[in-house]
């Protein structure tokens, strides 16, 4: 029976080891990272360095640019959405040669933000004017679509 014990006592001891050892890790990984936590979600420290997710706006910068009736147009993903992960790479090519500043929420790290913007599912790029919503498309949309949008809502204004 001790020896069950002892068994068990070092069984427990090694998770333990092994989740401490893994939160540390987490808490390096996530250092200096743009969204201003201690703590990321793995598939977010993923794509941390990936050049196509560099251009974040924090929900609270997101806030004051509304209140200040600016135009902004938004890219709503999550880090763990596959269809934002086929999406982003061609979406932010595309607005940056068209000329706009399409700004990225991440939904994975800041989760008010599904209510707040009434959002449904990700990927959704949502061009905001005056404070107001005047156009959404959500969905990995073909090139040619979200040109379109572009066309449509931010481009011509």
């Amino acid at each position: 029976m001790k020896k069950i014990v002892i068994f068990g006592s070092v069984v427990i001891l090694l998770f333990v080891a092994l989740i401490v050892v893994n939160n540390v890790q987490q808490t390096q990984k996530s250092a200096g990272n743009p969204f201003g936590k201690s703590q990321l979600h793995p598939a977010t420290i993923e794509i941390m360095n990936d050049e196509n997710y560099q251009n974040i706006i924090l929900p609270e910068e997101l806030e004051d640019t509304l209140a200040n009736n600016e135009a902004v147009t938004v890219y709503f993903y999550s880090s763990t959405c596959q269809f934002c992960k086929e999406t982003t790479p061609r979406l932010a090519p595309l607005a940056e040669d068209a000329g706009i500043n399409l700004v990225q929420y991440n939904l994975k790290e800041f989760e008010q933000g599904w209510d707040k913007y009434n959002l449904n599912s990700t990927p959704t790029v949502v061009h905001f004017d005056n404070g107001v919503e005047e156009g959404r498309i959500v969905g990995a949309a073909s090139n040619e679509e979200f040109m379109q949008f572009f066309n449509d809502y931010v481009l011509n204004q």
